[in-house]
């Protein structure tokens, strides 16, 4: 059998300097709120509608009430989603100018 030919440019050992970089704490926040898959799917379905009460969201997961509330938590500590007290529901919806930061950081890496 012949092995292809290795045709990756050889490693350098001369030291890396890397730039100030004012946006890596803001996008490793908002990489961390999104970094688990119940987070990715609610924010999913947030986009998708104007408003959504938290019961909702726990019918659309497979996953406790309390898994969800500490799910929003998160997503609503990054900035990515809001939510507002409608008597004993809360309703949330997603931060269209966060979101869009948070691809703007992803895009530039």
């Amino acid at each position: 059998m012949v092995k292809p030919s290795d045709t990756r440019k050889p490693c350098k050992s001369t030291p890396v300097k890397l730039k100030d970089d004012l946006t890596a704490d803001e996008l490793a926040k908002l990489a961390w709120a999104i970094a688990h898959p119940a987070r990715v799917l609610i924010v999913r379905l947030l986009v998708g509608r104007e408003v959504c009460v938290c019961g909702e969201i726990v019918d659309c997961l497979p996953l406790a009430q309390s898994t969800v509330s500490q799910h929003l938590k998160i997503l609503k500590e990054s900035g990515l989603i809001q939510g507002e007290v409608d008597g004993p529901k809360v309703c949330y919806c997603i931060n269209s100018k966060q979101l869009e930061r948070l691809k703007t950081l992803v895009a530039s890496l």
